[in-house]
């Protein structure tokens, strides 16, 4: 299994900050946001191989984070190419850019890089990897403020995906889902196909929408808190209860 680190955004909410450094590499507790991921990752047996996905003005920063780095596994560091916002490829095309360009084939671990955790992804490997089957994450979210804001499911008795909506209006439940993915080898083809007929790139979790109408796709309960980093204010705010947590 191959991780997939999404970190191609411009991360505009957080200008000027991040105006010419990229979102996943500010500091919370003295280590970047992609370390506290990839350090995590790292230590699962499963994964054999990280992939980063950044664009060609954040690039720079990315490769001397990757020369002073020092992980188990090998780090591939890809450009996909887009210098501004508004040329951005989306997430859903950097996953399919990552996956042609590196030949990829085997099961992906496909997380965004700007969020940090309180758990180990290690449970949702080992889940996915007991289904047989792509599989992404729930939490449940009482304000439907930020279910408006979010990916939304709806689930049945055993954890199967019956439908997903990108920040629906009225959200037919209380499942959120956070950008973390387990992709089924056999699923990858089907993200072309997606592409190709419209389906929105942007979100990461607009693939799973397409998906789970077409093949089985479970829904793993998460396992502590994560944190998610969207602006300066919730920039600040991590820092000051993820460094508590730490």
């Amino acid at each position: 299994m191959t991780s997939l680190i999404l970190a191609a955004g411009y991360a505009t909410r957080m200008y000027p900050l991040t105006r010419n450094f990229p979102k996943p590499l500010l500091e919370v507790g003295g280590k970047t946001v992609l370390d506290h991921l990839l350090k995590d990752i790292d230590s699962i047996t499963a994964i054999t191989r990280h992939v980063v996905v950044s664009n060609s003005r954040y690039l720079p920063h990315f490769q001397q984070w990757k020369a002073e780095s020092e992980y188990e596994k090998e780090i591939i560091l890809l450009d996909d190419g887009s210098t501004e916002n508004e040329n951005r490829l989306g997430a859903v095309r950097d996953i399919l850019f990552a996956i042609e360009e590196v030949g990829l084939d085997e099961e992906l671990l496909v997380v965004a890089a700007d969020n940090l955790l309180s758990f180990s992804f290690s449970g949702f490997v080992d889940y996915a990897l007991d289904k047989h089957a792509t599989c992404i994450m729930r939490h449940h979210e009482p304000s439907t403020e930020r279910l408006r804001r979010t990916g939304v499911i709806t689930i049945d008795e055993d954890d199967r995906v019956l439908l997903m909506e990108e920040k629906p209006a009225q959200p037919k439940s209380s499942w959120a889902v956070p950008p973390f993915y387990v992709y089924k080898r056999e699923d990858l083809p089907l993200i072309r196909e997606a592409i190709e007929e419209g389906a929105n790139t942007d979100a990461p979790g607009s693939f799973i929408t397409y998906l789970a109408r077409k093949r089985p796709v479970y829904a793993y309960l998460m396992e502590g808190k994560r944190w998610d980093i969207g602006n300066l204010e919730s920039y600040e705010q991590v820092k000051r209860e993820f460094g508590r947590k730490e």
